[in-house]
């Protein structure tokens, strides 16, 4: 049976969503090698990066699915423009999160080298 118009494209956008997926799971699996290896990063920074990084791929993936789900452009703008106003509001929370988390960390470090040098 041959396939529609939009049933193609829906195909299509989903194999590529697939695609993107297996190598954002890649590319977290590469950070969190480098984020391991990197002395300066605490475990407690360490966690969280990995914690929002994974975040935000399943973020990204329920997105696609929902796309390949529009039944028409509007839908189409309606789920991406959802996504973009989450992914904002994620990204405000997640970047005040981990420079609170960076200050904590540096004070920590200042307060352990002042201790040293006493």
């Amino acid at each position: 049976m041959e396939k529609t118009g939009a049933e193609g494209i829906g195909e299509m956008m989903k194999q590529s969503f697939e695609q993107t997926r297996k190598a954002m799971e890649s590319y977290l699996d590469l950070l969190q090698k480098n984020i391991i290896a990197s002395p300066g990063l605490d475990s407690e920074m360490t966690k969280k990066m990995k914690t929002y990084t994974e975040k935000n791929i399943a973020v990204a993936s329920e997105f696609a699915q929902k796309l390949t789900k529009a039944t028409d452009f509007q839908d189409f703008w309606r789920i991406q423009t959802e996504f973009m106003q989450a992914q904002w509001k994620a990204f405000n929370e997640q970047t005040k999160d981990l420079g609170q988390t960076m200050s904590k960390s540096a004070t920590g470090v200042l307060k352990d080298l002042k201790d040293l040098s006493s």
